[in-house]
């Protein structure tokens, strides 16, 4: 795995500035990049279908075991069987070649796979961009000074706006000093949430259940990339991380996909400790590609402690920034 190395005495972007102060968000959202090719996704439609019979068992399926099989799940068949359609329509269909499917023939497989909500809509998302033209998908350009006014209203608890890359572009004093870490290792542009994950070494020690930490991340960049396959800051995003993370690569041929809307997570920061934090996450639909995530703690607990002492740190790097 790459490790990242810094020079005695170097600073970064963010170390002794940008964690406190109103509006103190240092760049606008990345710009994204759109490839003007025709998307040819049949690998992915291939592998995320492949994955999903594999893992479904003939008696989950409500079907008899029959003989002996060769590979792991349900044979394509049996599939078509339970979608209502011709073995040879199905297996066309598991090679890629689904473009133009109705929608009704694809709730079918996706009821036959026994796809959850993330997973039916990657589906859909696939069979929108196959073999269409680009059609960039409409993102915020920039951080409304409405949402950094919002952040900073919320003083208790670390809250952050990340895109689909999974770059922080916008937080409150709180989630500044949370995810500090993140932001350390940002030397140029936004801090990056799966980068730092998978390609600093402070990443296992930042989130002590990195393994799920780490599922999660690669399942949303998968997800973004159903939605919007035509972003080519994303695509090299998971080239690199494909190149320098035997980890990144393993979670990305598994074509998991999620939402991400409520939960729990572990943090071990730094200079605070531990720290488990319930979580909100919302899309932001006037800001298209945009989402909000706020971390809270329950009261009378370690971690309600915990967030207390973040603030009491951030204030003491403000002062030393001044």
């Amino acid at each position: 795995m790459y490790r990242h190395s810094r020079k005695s005495g170097a600073t970064r972007p963010w170390e002794g500035a940008f964690i406190g102060g109103r509006g103190s968000t240092p760049y606008a959202v990345p710009a994204a990049s759109y490839s003007e090719d025709v998307h040819d996704n049949r690998d992915d439609i291939r592998g995320f279908l492949a994955s999903r019979r594999a893992r479904i068992t003939p008696q989950q399926a409500g079907l008899a075991p029959g003989g002996r099989r060769r590979v792991p799940g349900l044979r394509r068949e049996e599939v078509a069987v339970l979608a209502g359609v011709s073995t040879e329509w199905y297996t066309r269909l598991e090679k890629g070649h689904i473009s133009g499917v109705s929608d009704d023939v694809l709730n079918a497989v996706a009821q036959a796979l026994q796809l959850d909500d993330a997973e039916r809509a990657h589906l859909f998302d696939l069979a929108r961009a196959a073999g269409a033209r680009p059609r960039p998908r409409r993102l915020a350009r920039k951080v409304r000074p409405g949402l950094q006014r919002m952040l900073d209203a919320m003083t208790d608890a670390p809250a952050i706006i990340r895109n689909g890359r999974m770059d922080i572009v916008a937080a409150n004093r709180l989630g500044r000093a949370m995810y500090w870490p993140v932001f350390q290792m940002a030397h140029s542009g936004p801090a990056n949430i799966a980068r730092f994950q998978f390609l600093d070494p402070a990443g296992p020690d930042f989130y002590p259940n990195w393994d799920i930490a780490a599922d999660i991340t690669v399942a949303l960049l998968r997800t973004e990339a159903g939605r919007d396959p035509y972003n080519q800051d994303l695509t090299h995003l998971i080239g690199e991380l494909s190149t320098r993370s035997a980890d990144f690569r393993a979670r990305w041929a598994q074509h998991n996909v999620r939402l991400h809307h409520a939960g729990t997570k572990t943090f071990h920061h730094p200079a605070i400790g531990d720290l488990t934090l319930d979580y909100e996450s919302m899309d932001l639909h006037a800001d298209p590609g945009l989402n909000l995530t706020v971390y809270t703690a329950a009261p009378d607990t370690p971690s309600h402690d915990a967030l207390r002492l973040l603030a009491s740190w951030a204030a003491t790097l403000d002062a030393a920034s001044r």
